[in-house]
């Protein structure tokens, strides 16, 4: 092989080599801090709705489960009352349940019902959430009891 070649070549893996690390860093960054809104961009309509009006709460049945509690964890015995759903789990400030966890993602998981069902949906999380003892990929049902772990904290819906 030429000298001309050989230069191309080691030109190519360092450029290669370089965006690989310049992506993980931008993904370190965004799991530690969010994704940035720039000046242009609105924040999602979720949010918006929120802040405009406090939907009715629908009547409380019997037996329905009322919070989510940290039952293991850092956090142990933190809450969050379910009337505020969808319940936001993460490090992040704008989580409902802020967990000081090496191992959760800044906008980890989300607790949300479905007319009389709860679920929990994993947000994209590096580690994963956990019901029981299977990984989720998907919004999964949850009842009263059911542990979900996220890193190393583990919760529960409460009556």
């Amino acid at each position: 092989m030429s000298e001309l070649t050989l230069f191309m070549i080691k030109i190519a893996y360092l450029a290669v080599l370089w965006i690989f690390v310049l992506s993980a860093i931008s993904v370190i960054r965004t799991d530690m801090f969010g994704a940035r809104l720039s000046s242009g961009q609105q924040a999602p309509k979720a949010a918006k709705s929120k802040a405009k009006a406090p939907a009715k709460a629908a009547p409380k049945r019997r037996g329905a489960p009322t919070h989510v509690a940290v039952v293991e964890g850092g956090n142990e015995g933190e809450r969050a009352d379910l009337d505020q759903a969808p319940i936001l789990i993460g490090r992040g400030p704008d989580a409902a349940i802020r967990l000081d966890d090496d191992y959760v993602s800044t906008r980890h998981a989300r607790i949300a019902a479905s007319g009389d069902q709860w679920f929990v949906e994993d947000l994209g999380s590096t580690n994963g959430t956990y019901v029981g003892a299977s990984r989720i990929s998907q919004p999964t049902a949850i009842t009263v009891g059911t542990r979900v772990r996220i890193g190393k904290t583990i919760l529960e819906l409460r009556k």
